[in-house]
């Protein structure tokens, strides 16, 4: 089991890591919330958890272990799968998450692309007990993460680009960024105001 990566950032690709670690490329696949903390060229550690299929080896990465638990423990639930787990902490902080499942908060948990109410009902049932060992040692969220320089597309198509990967139609997408981009000229802004004002 490889449990963790330290190593160059290579490429990000939304919302995927190629990370160098003494010559060998490893990619990443990571939640907004770890992608948009990272640079080109800035030397990471990434905590990882390896997914084995028939037709495939997936490994995913996370800036913290607070965060790489919650994964797992996301992955145990009925019906529960990485990509999911990935769209769920993309789209709450892992205090909100943590918050949404002590209050039973079910239409929080349905604004995430693919958590249907049948879903989001499960979720609070089994991660409730895990959760509240959890709740008194959370860590704050990343107010002073560094920006993500974006190349190529603009910041706006950028944006777009990471909630469609989230599971958002375009269209829903086009609306969450226009409605979040204000003043802002990076993407990983951008995107960090368009899933905080879904979780108002």
């Amino acid at each position: 089991m490889i449990g963790c990566l330290i190593g160059e950032v290579l490429a990000l690709e939304i919302s995927t890591v190629l990370l160098n670690v003494n010559g060998v490329g490893y990619e990443v696949d990571t939640p907004l919330s770890t992608f948009c903390q990272l640079q080109k060229g800035q030397k990471v550690t990434l905590w990882t958890h390896l997914v084995v299929r028939e037709d495939a080896q997936l490994l995913f990465g996370f800036a913290n272990a607070q965060e790489k638990t919650i994964f797992r423990t996301l992955l145990k639930v009925n019906g529960v799968g990485p990509k999911m787990a990935l769209a769920i902490l993309s789209t709450l902080s892992i205090e909100m998450l943590i918050h949404t499942v002590e209050n039973e908060d079910v239409n929080t948990l349905v604004k995430v692309p693919g958590v249907g109410k049948k879903t989001a009902e499960r979720l609070m049932i089994e991660l409730r007990d895990r959760f509240k060992a959890m709740s008194s040692g959370t860590a704050p969220s990343n107010s002073t993460a560094e920006q993500i320089q974006f190349t190529g597309n603009s910041a706006v198509a950028e944006a777009e680009a990471a909630l469609q990967s989230l599971g958002y139609k375009p269209a829903e997408a086009q609306k969450l960024v226009n409605a979040a981009k204000g003043d802002f000229t990076e993407a990983s802004d951008i995107i960090r105001a368009a899933l905080k004002s879904m979780n108002k």
